[in-house]
């Protein structure tokens, strides 16, 4: 994007009402949110992204992101689960109810994109505590996620259930496929917010008031930690072989490599050193038994490999070493006025009673497209993610979509799929047929 084209993007960000959601202004925003997103990280790669920074913080619009953000969190929630279970909701197509979905993957990978400058941060005002309240929802549920079917990936919803489906002949698609959908994007969410309150945590010092007592003592973070560390959900055992999640993929480790340290293990590590070793967060938080108990599990995992990767765990070593053979003082009771997050319970309170009727509503006016509604809906998409930009944003070189090798050959129709063969391309073609016929 020019200069000119993200300040008017960024300045036409505005929040919007849960009723809302799937409509033509709601996607007219997600498609502002979505270009950002691309320039953001393709500005990241280039290192370049302090545009993009100082446009977001001069004209105040992470507030209205992180809004943005916890009012599809509640949609999800709330609003999801009744439309799923309505009678007349047959959708022919997975299409609007994917972005959607998508709405806040791509909010949460911005905000994991420039939440590294301290600016940002400070930007944030208030709303930070609603931010950490989200982040500590999705790492609740990354600790507590089941090792079953971890190498399901959204990677694979976009390539089987979102393109299988997006035809209008298409059956309608049961309510099971869509919430699974909504399960197989939420494990990548989650991870962009466990790497979005690493960087909260580098500003320790600059954060309101209330946002370290909420990290500390509400959500008792540095034990949630130690259990992502503990159970590591981005590694899996398969077949006697050790996977990992990286770049939004499984992949297999070789033995030589099980040891080394991804960019999600240092993030909690990272995290952890914020939070003990900031000598105002050992002033807040309380070291009582269970405290304790919980954090002197991390010895175990402190071994000569991973310090000589991460250096400055020495110095988490050594204040486990002193916890171990002390009893820090507990926290002083100072009497003080605590501040709350108020974006959710606003959200919760203007709505509350009306999921079913929202429902409703979205059903007849969001998410039943027409056949030409749905094909102009694609077009629209297809423009945006030009074939430049997406190879630009991929981290690997395509793969072939029916054998996995390396691809050099695309659908010359819709140009989205990648063959190795020609014969790779007959075999798929029944499956890619509706979703060509649509995009093209």
């Amino acid at each position: 994007l020019l200069p000119a084209e993200a300040e008017a993007l960024v300045q036409a960000l505005h929040g919007s009402e849960l009723r809302d959601i799937g409509r033509q202004g709601w996607l007219l925003q997600h498609e502002y949110v979505e270009k950002l997103n691309m320039h953001g990280i393709l500005s990241a790669s280039a290192g370049q992204e302090q545009l993009l920074t100082e446009l977001l913080v001069s004209h105040a619009k992470i507030p209205v992101l992180i809004g943005e953000l916890i009012s599809v969190e509640i949609w999800k929630h709330k609003v999801f689960p009744v439309l799923c279970r309505l009678e007349d909701f047959k959708p022919r197509s997975t299409f609007p109810i994917y972005l959607v979905l998508h709405h806040e993957a791509s909010i949460i990978n911005l905000l994991e994109t420039v939440f590294f400058y301290k600016e940002i941060c400070e930007s944030a005002g208030d709303s930070i505590l609603d931010l950490i309240d989200y982040c500590h929802r999705k790492l609740v549920l990354l600790a507590a996620r089941s090792t079953k079917a971890q190498a399901v990936t959204s990677a694979e919803l976009r390539a089987e259930h979102l393109a299988s489906s997006s035809s209008m002949q298409a059956d309608p698609v049961p309510p099971q496929e869509l919430q699974k959908q909504a399960e197989m994007m939420e494990f990548e969410i989650s991870l962009k917010a466990l790497s979005v309150l690493r960087f909260i945590t580098d500003q320790v010092d600059s954060l309101p008031l209330g946002a370290l007592t909420r990290m500390l003592n509400t959500h008792n973070l540095p034990c949630l930690l130690v259990e992502l560390v503990e159970h590591c959900p981005w590694s899996c055992w398969e077949a006697g072989k050790l996977k990992k999640f990286e770049n939004g993929t499984w992949h297999m480790v070789p033995p030589e490599d099980q040891v080394k340290m991804t960019k999600l293990d240092g993030q909690v590590w990272l995290a952890l050193l914020n939070l003990l070793l900031s000598p105002e967060c050992q002033r807040k938080y309380h070291f009582d038994g269970f405290n304790k108990s919980q954090l002197l599990k991390l010895r175990a995992f402190l071994t000569d490999i991973l310090i000589d990767q991460l250096p400055n765990l020495v110095e988490l070593q050594r204040f486990l070493s002193y916890l171990a053979v002390t009893e820090p003082a507990p926290p002083k009771k100072d009497l003080i006025l605590e501040q709350v997050p108020v974006i959710w319970d606003h959200i919760l309170k203007k709505n509350s009673g009306k999921w079913e009727a929202i429902a409703k509503h979205q059903v007849k006016h969001a998410f039943s497209p027409t056949e030409e509604e749905l094909k102009l809906q694609a077009r629209r998409w297809a423009q945006m993610y030009s074939l430049d930009m997406m190879e630009a944003l991929a981290p690997d070189k395509p793969r072939c979509r029916v054998c996995g090798v390396e691809a050099a050959k695309r659908c010359s129709r819709c140009r989205n799929e990648w063959y190795c063969t020609r014969a790779c391309q007959v075999q798929h073609w029944q499956k890619h047929k509706p979703a060509c016929n649509l995009m093209a």
